[in-house]
């Protein structure tokens, strides 16, 4: 579905997702409005869904997780509630941080981060193929990240 926003909402959206820290009087002036229409405007994209919420991006080998690895995973039967049944697992797992359905050859793609190989590993054999409706894990260990751009790409002016 496709958003109706006015050009002052992608203003906004812009703003926020470059930095969520600012003000709401920073962010007024970068948009060019005044503070109190501007706070009605974000807390109404935040009540719409527009906005799901704000974060801090931490560097993970300084807060001691050296690994990022990708577990492609694909299952036995794929019917509503074996998928369902994954998906509420692997939300019990920290180590997994983000986590996408697929279509093609994987029915699952997971982001993981571990503090080093031995624990992804153990992750891997002990806790996702262990699962019984497993049928094989792919992994492949992230040597260097080329970029990260949380979000989505807003043109200007749009």
């Amino acid at each position: 579905m496709r958003a109706r926003l006015d050009a002052t909402d992608w203003r906004i959206l812009k703003e926020l997702q470059a930095d969520g820290r600012q003000t709401n009087v920073a962010l007024a002036q970068r948009v060019g409005l005044s503070p109190p229409p501007c706070l009605r405007r974000v807390q109404a994209l935040e009540r719409a869904g527009f906005i799901r919420g704000y974060h801090a991006v931490l560097d993970a080998a300084m807060v001691g997780f050296e690994v990022a690895a990708f577990a492609m995973v694909t299952l036995r039967a794929q019917g509503e509630a074996e998928l369902r049944e994954f998906e509420n697992r692997l939300l019990t797992w920290p180590i997994v941080r983000e986590a996408y359905m697929l279509a093609g050859d994987a029915d699952y793609m997971l982001k993981c981060v571990a503090p080093d190989m031995s624990s992804f590993q153990a992750f891997v054999l002990d806790q996702l193929t262990a699962l019984p409706n497993v049928a094989s894990v792919k992994t492949t260990v992230v040597l260097r990240e080329a970029k990260r751009e949380p979000g989505v790409p807003i043109e200007r002016g749009r």
